[in-house]
């Protein structure tokens, strides 16, 4: 039995889990199960593979994207620069990296951008946020980070007034603010600057419509939930697992 699974934590409920016993069942794969493996640290992921020899490939979410890098014993597929994994294939008891989130999000995110999207907001400065810097460049659309921590090379959400909501037309969070069950929770935007050419996207996919996009769509805005960017990633792994 080939096995497969996501670390991560919180992993309160998985995405991948759910989406790859389905893909199992409905292709008829009988010989993979997906797991769910919640740590503590990232140091633990030694004890999983050693406890699990069948193990083929991982996930890796929050908090892990970053940290899991030193744990890797090749990167050469992950772009330079990108300092994020989210996807590892196991070859000859080596730990490759890979970076399946930019592909996810370059494929979620071009049909329904504009010519007038050249500048963006992206909301958080974590492991997500290292893919959607990663695509930016190379659609050559310009961006500033907004963080709640200070750092002298992102702006504050204080900062954010009506000029540059205005400058910005595409605002893309990757934090999980209003994610379930905290869905009362969204960026702290002056929402009432937004408007219909404002395009706004939400790496959060439980629940499909956040606060943050229900606030975006009363301006008229165009607004996706990173749910279609989850697919890909996940289908882009399973080609990864396998060797295509």
């Amino acid at each position: 039995m080939k096995a497969y699974g996501i670390i991560g934590y919180p992993l309160t409920h998985s995405f991948s889990k759910k989406y790859f016993t389905e893909k199992f069942l409905r292709e008829g794969i009988t010989d993979c199960v997906y797991e769910i493996y919640s740590i503590s640290s990232i140091h633990e992921i030694k004890d999983i593979i050693a406890q699990t020899p069948q193990l083929r490939g991982l996930n890796i979410t929050i908090p892990y994207k970053q940290s899991v890098f030193q744990l890797l014993n090749s990167t050469e597929n992950i772009p330079d620069g990108l300092n994020a994994c989210n996807c590892i294939r196991f070859i000859d008891g080596k730990m490759v990296g890979y970076n399946t989130d930019i592909t996810g999000f370059e494929r979620s995110l071009l049909p329904l951008l504009q010519h007038y999207h050249t500048k963006a907001l992206i909301l958080g400065d974590g492991g997500d946020a290292k893919a959607v810097k990663f695509v930016l460049k190379k659609l050559n659309i310009a961006y500033k980070v907004v963080s709640r921590k200070i750092n002298s090379s992102a702006l504050a959400y204080k900062d954010l007034d009506e000029e540059l909501l205005k400058e910005h037309l595409l605002i893309i969070n990757t934090t999980p603010l209003g994610t379930f069950p905290n869905t009362n929770e969204c960026p702290d935007l002056s929402y009432q600057f937004l408007t219909s050419r404002h395009f706004l996207f939400d790496l959060v996919y439980n629940p499909a419509e956040t606060l943050f996009l229900k606030k975006g769509a009363a301006q008229g805005a165009v607004v996706k939930n990173g749910y279609e960017m989850l697919e890909i990633q996940a289908e882009e792994s399973w080609r990864i697992w396998n060797g295509d």
